[in-house]
């Protein structure tokens, strides 16, 4: 698809410049949005002087005013329109008080100086633990009930959580909260580790879905429908029902699933949906974009909206709607499982990344949309490029249009090979690297320039490597090894089960007492609890000999394997 010509620039070296058009030809999106009623703000804000005028308001060298809260597609606000938990944030932090609290900079005095020349003392001034102006996090009647409130209203959801240990314990919480010791969850083997973690937390059976790969491009897809009846069918069979259904979507190279009959699928049985749509935050607010997973029905989603939106990194959401989950129970989980002294910081990001995409959310997305069609467009023209697209995944309805998956394996290279030139040669940071491809992502911050700078470099190395003979066989196909599983323990019993170390030869054929990946994307390859097979070591030992780094194996080096003791 050829997106119009555009007409805009964005000038990197000036932090605070708008990066925005208003682009004809796309349609208003549509989002369900429920009205829950606006509760009182918390009885125990406290009036308190302003503080002197005096204080250090300098970020990285930017002079910054106390009314902004996002620069870039963000108009800058005006203190009483400041979002709620924004707000009761800055009134706190200018108060004139004597402290005698935690945290030990107090409020920016005593910051390390190495940190304050590189971000300056704002953020410390900031940086203030749980005051009554500012709410509870586990039982919020203020701005943090309000805040998530409006949040509710937006992404529509009968209720939203603020999440500031990520969508790791969002999943951890839903899963918990569905699955009680010995009940089977139904989810893809390749799920990101937060749901093998949350098996180990509460107990319950995996029941694994295998996803379709993909041998050309070494990347998986997503779950349809049938793959799910079957699975529940086969619980049945056995006399045995689900007590959750996870899927991801969508996937980290954006690939999303058929959630509208899934949910279907699981209604008529009455079990609960979990989705895990941490890159899909954006989903539903733009006519280009793929609906979300509450508008197709999901109970239960979380976000990571630091991701494709404009929340700190760690700071994401948990969403519920319809009335199948106990909302009490995920209130207990999430408390289990969050620290009891958040970041307000992640806090009121969250707070303001909703507000940001309040503004304009028919709109907002449009630059983006714009530069990621015109950027696909430009690449499939580029000899010897591969672009991932829905016809590569035909069975799935959607592709996320701002994630761009770019295959190198006709030019002889492998994606870690491809990235490493372009980081070196061009500095061009890419999201995901895998055996074949590099997926870019695009968000609310791309630009003009740094577009072209990353079409300038994937040209410049296709020329260099286009004369390469039968580059093709130069990259193997190794995907990861989920077809043939085998498990022993369930991943519960495998964590606590006594363990010994062995070398990764050895390993094959016992039963694994770790958790191994190659990060990112955080899919992992062993699981706790399943027999370790000789496809497995392999591939492992392939992508780290390519690059990947090794995440959760206690030797990243992979010379030996944590194995558990079973007799």
């Amino acid at each position: 698809m050829m997106s119009p010509t555009l007409s805009f620039s964005c000038n990197p070296k000036n932090r605070n410049s708008l990066c925005f058009f208003p682009l004809q030809g796309f349609a208003n999106a549509s989002t369900l949005r429920l009205s829950p009623t606006l509760p009182l703000r918390c009885s125990q804000e406290r009036s308190i002087a302003a503080a002197p005028v005096g204080l250090d308001e300098s970020i990285g060298g930017l002079s910054t005013t106390n009314d902004r809260v996002l620069s870039g597609n963000t108009p800058v606000l005006r203190q009483n329109d400041l979002p709620p938990l924004v707000s009761a944030l800055k009134a706190s932090a200018e108060q004139n008080v004597a402290s005698f609290h935690f945290p030990g900079h107090n409020r920016g005095h005593a910051a390390p100086a190495s940190l304050t020349r590189l971000i300056g003392t704002r953020p410390y001034s900031h940086d203030l633990p749980e005051l009554p102006e500012l709410d509870n996090l586990f039982c919020p009647q203020g701005p943090i009930l309000e805040a998530q409130t409006e949040a509710a209203k937006l992404f529509g959801s009968s209720h939203t959580w603020f999440l500031v240990g990520g969508t790791t314990c969002g999943i951890q919480a839903a899963i918990m909260a569905t699955c009680s010791p010995g009940e089977f969850l139904i989810l893809p083997r390749n799920s990101h580790i937060s749901a093998i973690s949350a098996m180990v937390l509460s107990g319950a059976v995996p029941k694994y879905i295998v996803p379709d790969y993909e041998n050309d491009w070494d990347i998986a897809g997503g779950v349809t429908p049938l793959q799910v009846l079957k699975a529940i069918r086969g619980l049945e069979m056995e006399g045995k029902k689900a007590a959750a259904v996870f899927i991801t979507s969508p996937t980290y190279h954006g690939i999303c699933s058929n959630l509208s009959e899934i949910s279907e699928l699981c209604h008529s049985r009455k079990i609960p949906l979990i989705v895990d749509e941490a890159h899909g935050a954006h989903f539903g607010f733009h006519s280009e974009l793929p609906s979300s997973a509450l508008q197709q029905g999901a109970d239960l989603t979380v976000q990571s909206t630091h991701k494709v939106l404009c929340s700190l990194t760690q700071s994401s959401m948990l969403h519920m709607s319809r009335n199948i989950v106990d909302k009490e129970k995920i209130d207990r989980c999430l408390q289990t499982l969050q620290t009891t002294s958040p970041s307000y910081l992640l806090l009121a990001s969250l707070d303001a990344a909703r507000a940001q995409l309040s503004e304009r959310p028919d709109v907002v997305f449009n630059q983006a949309i714009a530069l990621a069609y015109e950027a696909k467009y430009t690449l499939k023209s580029i000899a010897g490029m591969s672009v991932l697209g829905n016809s590569s995944f035909s069975t799935f309805p959607a592709i996320d249009p701002l994630r761009i998956t770019v295959g190198f394996w006709k030019l002889g290279l492998s994606g870690y090979e491809a990235d490493e030139i372009l980081y070196r040669d061009y500095g061009v940071i890419c999201e995901l690297v895998g055996n074949k491809s590099i997926t870019y992502a695009f968000n609310l911050g791309t630009c003009r320039d740094h577009v072209q700078r990353l079409l300038l470099g994937i040209k410049h190395l296709a020329a260099t490597y286009s004369s390469v003979q039968q580059p093709e066989e130069k990259v193997r196909n190794v995907h990861a090894p989920f077809g043939d599983i085998i498990t022993s323990l369930i991943p519960r019993d495998a964590f606590f089960a006594s363990k010994r170390k062995v070398t990764i030869r050895e390993s094959i054929g016992e039963v694994s007492g770790e958790l191994i990946c190659p990060y990112p994307p955080g899919i992992p390859v062993l699981i706790p609890g399943e027999v370790i097979t000789q496809k497995a070591v392999d591939y492992l030992l392939y992508v780290r000999s390519k690059g990947a780094d090794i995440s959760g194996a206690s030797d990243p080096l992979l010379s030996s394997v944590v194995v558990c003791n079973v007799k």
